[in-house]
């Protein structure tokens, strides 16, 4: 349990911040960089080796065969032509590039002879003021890796998501990275699980905001009538959102822990483990978000049909009490010269003192019985 501690104290940031400025989702690509690669480096032993300027891909893959290693090349939205000379230099499969390069896969782990490729959704919680009908709650990324004897290929897409700071730190820990790609892959998993957490307690809180404001009574102790049924169905679209990229990605994970590969370093598989046991319990987050909404939007309806009720019955209400008056009136209004009372002195307020009993009558009555 202390290796395990000790392992993801090494990955892992504390819990990050959702903002963008945030080392984790930091600036995409290096300006100064004129191609879709942002790093490319050989690590030998655990350690970077440092050169004078920035290595190809073809470069840094010379170096490692001649003088062991592995090579990590980290590239931000690569077209077909950028990233052909790569996929031929180290041999990856034609279907794993072309996914690698189209992008909107879902999470999965497919392995090839010489090599596995993997797909990770990244989510970003965006920030906002106020839940609306229109509000985006989580932005979603790739992380696309080819992992090798000698090599590990990332390839993201999406705004958010930097592994930047994630290579720092393992920079900072040689004896996880000599243990190879397999060390980087189990890195990025747990970093992207990690992200999955954060963003997911942001959400619940968005979901407890929304839940107060539904059960919160009306005025005077009365049925509230709801909120924005927009809201909630906006809400509901982003947690589908979210459950699409965390569900996937619980079969590769297990694979990784459970089944030995020739490419995983056996001490790096136990770890996987771990970030499988970490992915369940978000999944099972996210599902309980989705079920709650559920019973949010059918309590939000349901009130809302009981203030309709009421409404109707206030109307009905209403209606029967200025029937009386209004019947009255349809019935002198008729003008016929032998009606009762017409000629009489006290005729009029006699039936306008009667019609007014009449509906005060009715109008206690119905009080009384809740419907005013």
């Amino acid at each position: 349990m202390s290796m395990i501690r000790d392992l993801r104290a090494a990955v892992r940031p504390s819990r990050p911040s959702l903002r963008k400025d945030n080392g984790a989702y930091d600036a995409t690509r290096d300006p100064s960089t004129p191609s879709a690669v942002v790093d490319c480096a050989v690590y030998r032993d655990g350690r970077r080796v440092e050169t004078d300027c920035q290595l190809s891909p073809h470069e840094a893959m010379r170096q490692v065969r001649r003088d062991g290693g592995f090579v990590w090349i980290g590239l931000h939205e690569p077209s077909e032509a950028e990233f052909s000379g790569i996929a031929s230099e180290f041999g990856l499969h034609p279907l794993a590039v072309e996914d690698a390069v189209q992008a909107h896969q879902r999470p999965k782990l497919e392995r090839y002879d010489d090599s596995l490729f993997t797909v990770f959704k990244t989510i970003h919680y965006v920030e906002h003021d106020e839940l609306t009908a229109n509000s985006e709650i989580v932005e979603t990324g790739e992380v696309m890796c080819f992992t090798g004897r000698d090599f590990f290929i990332t390839v993201r897409h999406g705004g958010q998501g930097s592994l930047r700071a994630l290579r720092h730190r393992l920079q900072d820990d040689p004896e996880l990275l000599a243990k190879g790609p397999s060390a980087v892959l189990h890195s990025i998993a747990d970093h992207v699980v990690d992200g999955y957490v954060a963003v997911a307690d942001a959400v619940q809180d968005d979901i407890d905001e929304v839940e107060t404001e539904v059960f919160t009574p009306g005025r005077g102790g009365k049925v509230s009538r709801g909120v924005d049924s927009a809201r909630i169905y906006q809400l509901k679209r982003e947690v589908l959102e979210f459950k699409r990229a965390v569900a996937p990605l619980l079969r590769p994970m297990q694979l990784l822990s459970e089944r030995p590969m020739r490419l995983v370093d056996p001490d790096i598989q136990k770890y996987f483990r771990d970030v499988a046991d970490h992915l369940v319990r978000v999944q099972e987050q996210v599902l309980g978000f989705d079920e709650l909404l559920n019973s949010i939007l059918q309590a939000n309806l349901a009130q809302a049909s009981v203030a309709q009720n009421e409404d109707m019955r206030k109307i009905t209400s209403w209606a029967a009490i200025v029937a009386v008056p209004t019947m009255v009136c349809g019935v002198y209004g008729m003008n016929f010269d032998y009606m009762p009372e017409t000629h009489w002195r006290f005729g009029y307020p006699v039936i306008m003192a009667i019609t007014g009993v009449i509906c005060l009558g009715i109008h206690r009555t119905l009080k009384r019985n809740g419907w005013l």
